[in-house]
């Protein structure tokens, strides 16, 4: 039976890749434009080729560094075991497959930009269908690649869920990495473009006069699609692990379908996702026909979900518990949109502050981003209480295990839940960064009057669903973080000499001094981590705004627009900086936890996560509203001509605001989600370590 659904899982992923095989043939068909449109869409391109190669050249490198120390560890802990080998390959493995789906998705989303500009001049319907299929190849194949290499894997290291830890971990390193990179480039060039092109020249954003422009459009690309495609790439994978593991308690009631349930729920998830992929298109608006496809897609989603848990789970609760997921889902989206969306109250607000200058846009906004996240994590402790309550309480498998147990089990399965729209949420993510670079080429090109507001209608749908994602991105990590910590604890019980069953009186006291110190430290590395992330783009920032300075000084033809600028220039300093800048903050997130689990042990290192994934979500979330509402604040007046439009003081105030905030949305908000899961990941991945530490 195990290998059956094996099959199945295989088959689904291969599906995922043969629908992005279709996706990439459509988009790669459509017409280019006009020379001078592929003249500025070769620039992007071959900007953001140059950029991923260097950064997956990097990441490979450090990766197969830290292969060979993970190797050598674990061969001194368990110099009689395979887990040394397997824990090395997977993690290889794990890295090399999140930075492939990332590098898939982007090639196609730098070529798809040109054909939605050229595409909105004729029909908007095939603009926005050009688009979103662009997108989908990012989102399909990241969840395509994840379950090939999760199934292959499983059934080739023996069918033992721990030996994929490696996959999470590599998966999780090479995210942070990509995230990291890709928002200090892409946030570098766009507060060097706005700062010195639109406060201190006044000229319009995407203006092809500005030397950061090309860099500003690459950077979208290699941060938003790339670097969160990866994200969501770990968050998917390490969800299936994490509950892989957790699966070997279950065995007893659910029989082996218990390790492999993950496998199960998240081919349905596929499935779903790339169907409502399918039907986003036609004549409706942006947004509306977006949505439709998510509601198909959770629609498609709830059924399989239904079926897997009522006949091959035999367990009515655990489909309740994925539906509660699928519910925090549409919550946390909602209150994000609400957050950052121009027709609410607090964006509103921060536009109208503006006309009393940048210091009001800044403290009110920073107000809204502290107050965002209160009902988000509420709603995530509401879904684990009603979860963990339904299945400890209602389970038909009660009496046979705990029901303490059954209750964490369907709590995971809510953690399964919130992944299954995964597909479809990532390829409307990458269709942001899409229709942002078609409407840079509209603009650089001079065509604007041929399109006119169709581009402009994509990209504020883009806003939406970009923000959409990071609320879902900051759920995922948290949730999956959970799921993980129950993993954690499960094998540091097992590795500790005690019954599987003692997950239930887990010996984590806050009162022990270890655990206190555990605990506090990892409250406080989310804050280090962000402030050098920060400092980090601000340095890349001051090096964009003086090599624009410098263009404009020594070429006055270049604002006159008799000289074209020098692009390549500002793409250069933006692609050194970032691979330079992205190393010391992922060391801090690898070298602090294994401190803490070599010096204070394997339960203050639970304390450590614990703390970590609590603090870095709220953070995440402060970060990335805050920095989403002062954007579309500046967007506001800018489309709408709201407090005197563009040009007016209330403008220059709203962008000195988008500057605070881009960093904190675009870099160090996002790189949060990935602290959560790759702390958690690496703590599990090297607890053979830690216990054989503790024991000598």
């Amino acid at each position: 039976m195990v290998v059956s659904f094996l099959i199945i899982s295989f088959m689904t992923g291969l599906l995922a890749l043969a629908v992005v095989s279709y996706y990439a043939h459509f988009v790669l068909k459509q017409e280019t434009g006009t020379k001078r449109m592929q003249e500025v869409a070769s620039y992007i391109f071959e900007g953001a080729k140059a950029f991923m190669y260097r950064e997956m050249t990097t990441i490979l490198v450090f990766s197969v560094v830290l292969s060979i120390i993970i190797f050598s560890v674990l061969k001194i802990s368990y110099p009689s075991s395979l887990r040394a080998e397997y824990t090395a390959i997977s993690f290889l493995v794990g890295a090399f497959t999140s930075l492939l789906a990332a590098y898939i998705g982007m090639n196609i989303s730098v070529k798809a930009n040109v054909r939605v500009a050229q595409a909105a001049r004729k029909a908007a319907s095939d603009a926005l269908k050009i688009a979103f299929r662009g997108g989908s190849v990012t989102g399909l194949s990241i969840v395509g690649l994840s379950l090939i290499a999760v199934t292959i894997l499983f059934y080739l290291l023996g069918q033992d869920p721990t030996m994929l830890v490696g996959f999470g971990f590599g998966a999780s390193f090479a995210a942070l990495f990509a995230q990291l990179g890709g928002g200090i480039y892409t946030k570098s060039a766009d507060i060097g473009a706005d700062l010195v092109g639109k406060v201190e020249k006044g000229i319009p954003e995407d203006d092809p006069r500005n030397p950061a422009v090309i860099a500003d459009l690459v950077g979208d690309n290699v941060g938003d699609c790339a670097g969160r495609g990866a994200d969501l790439f770990e968050s998917f994978s390490d969800n299936m692990i994490a509950t892989m593991i957790l699966g070997e308690l279950f065995t007893i009631v659910y029989g082996p379908q218990a390790i492999i349930f993950p496998l199960m729920i998240q081919s349905i998830g596929v499935i779903g996702s790339a169907i409502g992929t399918m039907i986003i298109g036609g004549k409706r608006e942006p947004i509306r026909s977006i949505y439709l496809g998510y509601f198909v897609a959770g629609v498609i989603t709830t059924i399989g979900f239904y079926f897997i848990a009522t006949q091959i789970m035999g367990d009515w609760t655990l489909f309740i518990c994925a539906l509660l997921g699928l519910f925090a889902t549409l919550i946390i989206a909602y209150d994000t949109i609400y957050y950052t969306h121009i027709k609410y109250k607090p964006v509103k607000e921060i536009a109208e502050s503006s006309t009393r200058g940048p210091a009001m846009n800044i403290l009110i906004g920073f107000a809204y981003g502290l107050e965002s996240p209160f009902i988000p994590i509420l709603v995530i402790g509401i879904v684990i209480m009603i979860s963990f309550f339904i299945t400890s309480n209602f389970s038909p498998y009660i009496g046979v295990v705990d029901p303490t147990l059954l209750g964490v089990y369907g709590a995971t399965t809510a953690f399964m839940g919130i992944m299954g729209m995964t597909g479809v949420i990532m390829s409307s993510d990458t269709y942001g960064p899409i229709v942002d670079n078609a409407d840079g080429i509209v603009e650089l090109t001079g065509i604007k009057e041929e399109v006119g507001i169709s581009t402009e209608l994509m990209d504020a749908a883009g806003n939406v669903t970009k923000a959409i994602t990071k609320g879902y991105s900051m759920a995922t990590a948290l949730l999956t973080a959970i799921g993980i910590l129950f993993a954690y604890i499960k094998e540091a019980l097992e590795l500790n000499g005690h019954t599987l069953y003692s997950l239930i009186d887990v010996p984590l006291r806050i009162t022990k001094p270890e655990v206190l110190v555990g605990m506090l430290v990892g409250a406080a590395v989310p804050f280090l981590f962000s402030a050098w992330t920060l400092i980090a783009t601000q340095r890349g920032a001051l090096k964009m705004v003086d090599e624009v300075r410098r263009q404009f000084r020594e070429n006055p033809g270049i604002l006159e627009g008799k000289v074209t600028p020098n692009y390549w220039q500002c793409v250069d300093i933006s692609t050194k900086h970032a691979l330079k800048e992205m190393t010391t903050p992922t060391l801090l997130i690898i070298v602090i936890p294994i401190m803490v689990g070599l010096i204070l042990g394997i339960w203050a290192l639970a304390g450590y996560l614990i703390s970590i994934k609590i603090v870095s979500a709220i953070l995440a979330m402060v970060m990335f509203n805050a920095g989403g509402a002062w954007d579309n604040a500046k967007k506001l007046i800018e489309a709408n001509g709201a407090f005197g439009g563009e040009g007016s003081e209330a403008h220059k105030g709203a962008v000195i605001g988008d500057t605070v905030g881009d960093p904190l949305k675009d870099t160090a908000g996002p790189a949060l989600h990935i602290v959560i899961k790759l702390s958690n990941i690496l703590a599990i991945s090297l607890l053979p370590l830690f216990v054989a530490f503790s024991l000598m």
